[in-house]
This record gives structure tokens, C-alpha cells and sequence, in this order.
């Protein structure tokens, strides 16, 4: 089995971590790429970055064709309708993947994200997913997504903060860590704090692996039907050629 996994921002190092958590969590015989686009946002933090690297993540969707499920590492779920438009594989979003999951092993669970100007989009997710109402609350850790890539940061040590606030102010009974460039604080701080914690990717490349090995496919029909051959043309006329 192949899974794609793209991180939509063009930070080769948060790409680095992310393959490294998805195959952590890939079971054995799982083939795991991970990508990311040549242009666009250094990191995702709100709605521009989102809009912004759109154009490059839907390319690296359409130049990588070989593969059984597709994963987009960024929290906020980035392009996810606009990539289950382009294939019939089975696109998770690393976001959706974990609040599921989260809604099956706690009554109620907090988001533990990076800044707060991210906060709303997350919160929009969770209503269109329906899963708002399991969500106590959409906490920020004033952290920056690059700055968990800094070497000597306290990033870690905000981030736990925040996961204490949450099970005493929140009554969280589990904690979404709401970015991919967390993932691999997720054991250690659910050991620390005697809750699951759960990272997104891992969730998404388990959820993909089951999706494709049931050979469950993206629906043709409706909202998700693909674009008419002549637009995806004058949109990737060297792909289309």
C-alpha cells in the first residue's frame, strides 16, 4: 500500500517530521511519501496561507498519481474538498481524522493549536464536521508553526501549559494537538498529563490505510464530482499533457 502524505506549505524540514510521524504510525508493508509543494507559504496560520498554497498542494495532488490514499498534514485541513475533487482515492485531512477519533474515546476533548489567529478556522471545521459539540474548546498556544522547529524553543513547554488549563478549565477528557509539526510530542505529553493525546497524522494515516484497504473510494457524484478534462487542462496543462 502507498500513501501520499503532503504537507501544503514548502518547509522541507516540517516535511522531514511529518514522514517521520507517518511512518511511525504506518503498519508494516505501508509505503509512505511525503511531499510538499515547491512554491507557496512557509507555514499555515489562518485563512491567507490557506488560499495562498492551494495552487501548489492540488499540483503535487495531480504529479503524484501513484498511490492508494492520499494525506494533507496541515490541521486546518487544507484543500481537502478541492483534493477529493481531483481523485478518487481516499483524502484525509489530518484535522478531521483526529477529531473522529478523539469523539470515540472521550465524551468531550480540546484542540490544542498554534496561534490564535487559526482558532476560527478550526472552529468552522468542527461545525461542518458536526463534531462542534464534542469539542469543549479550541485552544491556542501562542506558538508559531515554525517555531517548533527551533532548536532551545519553549514551544513544548506552551503547549503542555495549555493541555493543563484544558483538563482543568475545560474538563477535557482527551487533547487534539492542532498542528502536524506536533506530532511527535503526542506520547510524551499524554504521559505526562494522563489523557490521550492524539496527533493528527498518526490518525490520518491509520484512517487511510483502513479506507484503502477496503478499497472505499471517493464519491464521482454530487459536490465531488471531477472537473470537466478542459479545465483541469487550462489549470495543469504541462500534468494534462
Amino acid at each position: 500500500m502507498k500513501i501520499l502524505v503532503i504537507n501544503p506549505n514548502t518547509t522541507a524540514s516540517m516535511t522531514a517530521h511529518i514522514g517521520k510521524a507517518a511512518r511511525a504510525a504506518a503498519s508494516p508493508g505501508t509505503q509512505v511519501t511525503a511531499i510538499n509543494p515547491v512554491h507557496g507559504p512557509v507555514s499555515i496560520e489562518g485563512y491567507f496561507d490557506e488560499a495562498m498554497s492551494l495552487a501548489g498542494l492540488l499540483d503535487a495532488i495531480r504529479r503524484n498519481p501513484d498511490c492508494d490514499a492520499i494525506v494533507i498534514a496541515c490541521f486546518d485541513d487544507t484543500g481537502l474538498d478541492a483534493a477529493r475533487c481531483l481523485t478518487d482515492k481516499p483524502v484525509i485531512g489530518i484535522g478531521e481524522a483526529a477529531y473522529h477519533f478523539a469523539s470515540m474515546i472521550s465524551n468531550k476533548f480540546t484542540v490544542v493549536t498554534t496561534l490564535a489567529r487559526s482558532v476560527p478556522a478550526l472552529e468552522h471545521n468542527l461545525a461542518r464536521y458536526g463534531l462542534d459539540v464534542r469539542c469543549a474548546r479550541v485552544r491556542s498556544s501562542e506558538v508559531a508553526v515554525l517555531e517548533l522547529e527551533q532548536p532551545g524553543s519553549n514551544a513544548r513547554q506552551k503547549i503542555s501549559a495549555e493541555i493543563g488549563l484544558a483538563i482543568g478549565e475545560d474538563r477535557a477528557e482527551a487533547i487534539v494537538l492542532g498542528c502536524a509539526g506536533m506530532a511527535s510530542l503526542a506520547a510524551d505529553l499524554a504521559a505526562e498529563h494522563g489523557l490521550p493525546v492524539l496527533d493528527g497524522v498518526s490518525c490520518a494515516v491509520k484512517l487511510a490505510e483502513a479506507m484503502a484497504g477496503l478499497n472505499i473510494r471517493t464519491s464521482r457524484l454530487g459536490g465531488y464530482a471531477p472537473p470537466p478534462p478542459a479545465k483541469l487542462a487550462g489549470v495543469f496543462p504541462t500534468v494534462a499533457s
